[in-house]
């Protein structure tokens, strides 16, 4: 008797739990059939008796049995196809977390749909808050372990887009997801692999985490995937992640060296359309090794294809990388002869002010060689290229590397007949009054020029 009154009091408890849910999202009274006079013929009207369904639907995930929920998994997979905003319209925090709740559900088939769903709400970029408060991480780390196929691409999917948000991509570490994602993208399917490593290249982005990160053996998996990256994706994704650790750990720089990641890092630069994330990394390790073996690796040639063919933020890392490596003549000599010089020049009309500078500052650098210097002047552009930087607005972060180069090119008379056309003047004199570095002494360089063409023409 005890027995079965305590399974009576347990049935009744659930069918009270639903009755209550169904009060709560008002679906019993929605349910009620409208008045023959009421139809839905306008837009409004129609709207609502979607969205008073979806509410039905929705509910359903949250009430009775397995196959009952299954069978409303179904159906709201196929309204999400075709009308998700919606979904998203009626979607409550209690029915994210009935679904988070199905993540964990005994049937795989119901636990694929799920993920399936919950894949789509990560990608509308509305429900993120939703689903992490409601802690969906473990469930999605625990697919990528031991879910179907389709189930881990599902969930690596899902996290790609969560990780975006650095709270989220640290609760992710601490949830132990590096170690499943780290084995998707050495053994997973390519779409799988190539969301996986995007999410780890989401990680590596914040800082705290990239020694956690290098400690499961991140390094090594992404340098492989710069090979055999089943999708280009892939590729892109591992060589942001290396720009990322090594943008700011020496340890790590050492690491990415060690493992063999330069000579990788360059052959991915040999594409039609070389990419701004290798040629960052890459920027990011050439302090950390002797110029005869970035030499020998064949780094000069690939950062004149960046400079040529790479897009301008790929073209600003290049440039950048110059800056940090031509301290002795014999690099600056190199560079020059590689062709960097008229690039270089090309890259002073960049729209970016980051270009401007970079490039202006690489300048500056390599024309105090005299060879390089000729090769300047003899560009038509390179004299209008830097006036243009003279400009003393704050925005303009160039000017002092335009002093310089210009300081350099100031030897030649056609130079300085070039500056006083183009009105290097008037920004020099506002410069000296700012005291920008150099200024003064070119501004009189030039007025004594124009002192002396004034007598000669008398």
């Amino acid at each position: 008797m005890q027995s079965d009154l305590d399974s009576v009091t347990a049935k009744l408890d659930l069918n009270l739990r639903d009755c209550g849910l169904l009060i709560k999202t008002g679906v019993l009274g929605e349910a009620t059939p409208l008045p023959s006079s009421v139809t839905a013929n306008s837009e409004t009207e129609l709207e609502n008796s979607i969205q008073s369904n979806l509410r039905e639907l929705l509910a359903r995930l949250q009430i009775g049995h397995l196959e009952a929920k299954h069978k409303a998994l179904d159906s709201l997979l196929e309204v999400m196809k075709e009308d998700e905003k919606n979904v998203l319209a009626v979607l409550g925090r209690s029915n994210i977390s009935s679904l988070v709740q199905l993540l964990t559900a005994t049937s795989p088939r119901i636990r694929e749909k799920t993920v399936t769903v919950i894949c789509s709400l990560a990608e509308s970029g509305s429900c993120e808050n939703f689903l992490v408060s409601e802690n969906v991480l473990p469930p999605l780390i625990r697919l990528i372990e031991n879910g179907s196929t389709v189930g881990k691409e599902k969930a690596t999917i899902s996290l790609l887009r969560l990780s975006m948000s650095a709270e989220t991509a640290r609760s992710i570490v601490g949830h132990g997801g590096v170690r499943p994602l780290i084995e998707i993208c050495q053994t997973g399917e390519s779409v799988s692999q190539s969301t996986a490593a995007g999410t780890l290249k989401n990680l590596s982005a914040v800082p705290e985490v990239r020694q956690t990160l290098a400690d499961e053996g991140i390094v090594k998996v992404m340098i492989n995937l710069l090979d055999c990256g089943m999708l280009l994706g892939s590729k892109e994704y591992a060589a942001e992640c290396l720009q990322n650790l090594t943008s700011s750990n020496e340890n790590l720089r050492r690491s990415v060296i060690l493992e063999g990641g330069i000579p990788r890092l360059l052959n991915y630069l040999d594409g039609l359309l070389p990419q701004e994330s290798a040629m960052g990394a890459l920027r990011n390790l050439v302090s950390t090794v002797s110029i005869d073996v970035l030499v020998s690796l064949g780094f000069l040639p690939r950062v004149v294809h960046v400079l040529k063919a790479g897009s301008l933020g790929a073209q600003q890392a290049a440039a950048s990388a110059i800056c940090k490596i031509c301290s002795s003549l014999e690099m600056k000599k190199m560079l020059g002869d590689a062709g960097c010089i008229p690039l270089l020049v090309q890259m002073l009309e960049a729209k970016s002010n980051g270009a401007r500078e970079v490039s202006s500052q690489a300048l500056s650098s390599l024309i105090t060689l005299s060879q390089n210097c000729r090769e300047v002047k003899k560009d038509e552009k390179s004299v209008p290229n830097l006036v243009q930087l003279l400009d003393p607005s704050p925005q303009n972060t160039s000017k002092k590397y335009a002093v310089s180069c210009l300081g350099s090119l100031s030897s030649s008379q056609k130079c300085r007949r070039l500056m006083i056309s183009y009105g290097a003047i008037g920004y020099l004199k506002k410069l000296s009054e700012m005291e920008v570095t150099g200024a003064k002494k070119l501004l009189e360089k030039l007025e004594r020029g124009k002192l002396r063409n004034l007598f000669s023409r008398k």
